[in-house]
C-alpha cells in the first residue's frame, strides 16, 4: 500500500513535524487501517480526530504527536494543483459521506433496543464510565456525566448540542439534575424513538440528523 497516493501525501506533510508513519519514535503514527489516508485528506482535523477514535491509527505519545501538529502549519503545503485534486478524489471517495451517515444507525443501533439493554447501563448510555469511585456500572456512569458537566461548566438556561444522544440518557440527565435545554441527534431511528419517549417532559428535542447538517 505504500503506493497509495494518500499515503505518500499524508507522508510527506508529516515530515515537517518530525512525524512517521510506522516510525520508531514514541510520537509516530501507527496505521492500522488504511481507508485513514484518505479519509485525513477528505476530512481534515475532523477526520484525524474521528479515525483515532475509530481504532484507524495509534500513537504512543498522543501529546507529542499534537504539539508536533500544531508547531507545524501542514495546511500551508498544501500548495499544487496536484494536491487539490487529491483532496477532490479523497472527497469523492470518503466513506465517511453524508450520504452513508445513516447507514451506521441502520446497521448497528437499530439491531434492536433490547441487545443493548443487556450490556448497558439503566439508562442506555453507550460510552465509557468514570470508575475512580465507582462500584456499579451505573454509578460510574453518573460520575462519568458529572465530570463532563463539571468541565462544561453547565447551569440553568444553558442550551447543549448532545452529538450522537444515543438513547437520550446523557440529555435526560443533565436536563434534570442542570435544569438546562439539550438538542441531541442521531442517526439511528430507533434510538430517536427510544430518546424521545425517554426524555418526554422536559427540555429536549431529539432529531434524527447527521451532525454536519445541524444549523
Amino acid at each position: 500500500m505504500r503506493s497509495n497516493p494518500f499515503r505518500r501525501k499524508i507522508e510527506y506533510l508529516l515530515h515537517y513535524a518530525g512525524v512517521q508513519l510506522d516510525g520508531p519514535h514514541p510520537w509516530d503514527i501507527c496505521v492500522k487501517n488504511d481507508r485513514f489516508f484518505r479519509r485525513v485528506l477528505a476530512d481534515g482535523s475532523l477526520g484525524f480526530g474521528e479515525s483515532f477514535m475509530d481504532g484507524w491509527w495509534e500513537c504512543a505519545q498522543l501529546d507529542e504527536l499534537f504539539y508536533r501538529l500544531l508547531c507545524t502549519r501542514l495546511d500551508a503545503h498544501f500548495s499544487s494543483w496536484a494536491d487539490w485534486i487529491l483532496m477532490l478524489r479523497a472527497k469523492i471517495w470518503n466513506l465517511q459521506s453524508k450520504a452513508r451517515a445513516f447507514q451506521i444507525g441502520v446497521r448497528h443501533y437499530d439491531l434492536g433496543n433490547d441487545l443493548f439493554r443487556a450490556m448497558l447501563d439503566d439508562e442506555l448510555i453507550y460510552s465509557c464510565g468514570y470508575w475512580e469511585n465507582a462500584s456499579t456500572l451505573h454509578e460510574a456512569q453518573a460520575a462519568k456525566l458529572e465530570l463532563i458537566a463539571a468541565k462544561l461548566q453547565l447551569s440553568p438556561g444553558m442550551t447543549i448540542l448532545d452529538i450522537g444522544c444515543g438513547w437520550g440518557g446523557a440529555a435526560k440527565y443533565f436536563a434534570k439534575r442542570y435544569k438546562v435545554k439539550v438538542v441531541g441527534i442521531t442517526v439511528s431511528e430507533k434510538q430517536a424513538a427510544y430518546a424521545a419517549h425517554h426524555c418526554r417532559g422536559l427540555p429536549i428535542e431529539i432529531r434524527l440528523q447527521d451532525y454536519r447538517a445541524v444549523a
